[in-house]
């Protein structure tokens, strides 16, 4: 256990906001089709930060001519690289505060850590291989710690495997750019992004040990049902991404039906290819109209089902606990349905109003809300004994 777990815990809710920020400025990023607002990485236009001045402007545009800078959207790309960078170090550092006391799992942390920095570095000289060689190994490293201290430390244990994952999401970051906002690789990037927000989130509900609910067990019914909630949410946040990194999102214009129509003409074996192979740009989307709204429409058939899951879980909640002195529970179910009927609104919204840009990031920013909601759900709903740790070794 670190030495200071109050620190611990603070880290790991300020990792935890931070990753809620990268989530909406990467939403921004997105939606204000700046994804190749800088053509290198990590980078931009071979600047730390981005050209401003009109002499690198001009060597940039020189140097990247199928690219011109548009400083506009340079600067946001970057940004939010570097706001992804410094939650990178805090889970690091929570990492190795885990670890600390253990030599061999410190060694681990750092050695995963100077690989994924030397890789990098050997990427940006060119040398592919070698900085291939190196990300494999910086993700290899903490995902071996997550299984090896599994049974000596959870806190070691779960930071490690956060690790792994703040290094993925670099990786795909970088695929993002080279290879043209694909939308497998930004829709996988989104996802990584929601995961690495609840996980830290859940860890500092799990690091301070509040929410718990009674050791026995008669609330199964429900934590099954949470359980299937987050699995809809998590299935309607890939289908979010996918409608967003097509262009989809206005393919259908009218609500609640699509083009005038209940059902209208759907290509859904076009609209949902997951691989098209290399050198493809998908900015501003390659799907035809049908590929299109076969993909919208599947979106909201995915939010009539978020809502009867999630629905049916908060009133599940507002139920069983109305006899009981659960307070924590019945709340975290009240504000579940908040978010969830808030997501509605905004899904009406953003159609309604024809996807205005403010409207569409706080419809990506409700979405990792409701997520992080359903988890604190979830962690209320087991049983506190499944949560004793193991002293360190």
């Amino acid at each position: 256990m670190p030495d200071n777990t109050r620190w611990f815990a603070r880290l790991a809710l300020l990792g935890a906001v931070l990753a809620f920020c990268v989530v909406i400025l990467g939403a921004f990023v997105r939606l204000s089709h700046a994804g190749l607002g800088c053509p290198d990485w990590p980078v931009c236009y071979g600047h730390l930060a981005w050209p401003t001045a009109d002499e690198h402007i001009a060597l940039a545009n020189e140097a990247f001519p199928e690219r011109p800078v548009e400083v506009g959207k340079a600067w946001k790309e970057q940004v939010h690289r570097f706001l992804a960078a410094a939650l990178g170090m805090i889970v690091f550092v929570l990492a190795l505060m885990a670890s600390w006391r253990a030599r061999s799992q410190r060694y681990t942390l750092v050695g995963a850590a100077f690989a994924a920095a030397v890789g990098i570095f050997t990427y940006v000289a060119g040398w592919i291989p070698l900085a291939s060689f190196l990300s494999v190994l910086s993700i290899a490293l903490p995902l071996y710690g997550m299984i090896a201290w599994r049974q000596a430390d959870w806190r070691a244990c779960y930071t490690a495997g956060l690790l792994a994952l703040i290094i993925v999401q670099a990786m795909l970051g970088m695929w993002t750019v080279t290879l043209l906002v694909k939308p497998v690789i930004v829709t996988a990037h989104l996802l990584g992004g929601m995961a690495t927000f609840v996980l830290l989130w859940l860890l500092w509900l799990r690091d301070r040990s509040v929410l718990r609910a009674n050791e026995d067990d008669r609330h199964r019914a429900l934590r099954v049902l949470s359980r299937a909630a987050i699995g809809v949410v998590v299935l309607q946040i890939f289908l979010g991404g996918w409608t967003s990194t097509n262009y989809a999102a206005l393919a259908c214009p009218d609500f609640p039906t699509c083009q005038t129509q209940w059902v209208p003409p759907m290509d859904f074996s076009e609209g949902f290819t997951l691989w098209r192979g290399l050198g493809v740009d998908y900015e501003g989307g390659v799907l035809d109209n049908d590929a299109r709204v076969a993909v919208h429409y599947t979106h909201r058939l995915g939010a009539i089902l978020v809502l009867l899951v999630v629905g049916g879980l908060v009133a599940g909640i507002r139920k069983r606990t109305r006899s009981e002195g659960a307070a924590g529970l019945r709340l975290s179910g009240a504000i579940a349905g908040v978010f969830l009927i808030g997501q509605i609104l905004l899904g009406i919204s953003v159609v309604k109003f024809g996807l205005p840009l403010w409207l569409a990031v706080a419809h990506n920013g409700g979405a990792a809300l409701l997520l992080a909601s359903l988890v604190t759900v979830g962690y209320a709903l087991t049983p506190s004994t499944r949560d004793r740790t193991i002293s360190r070794r």
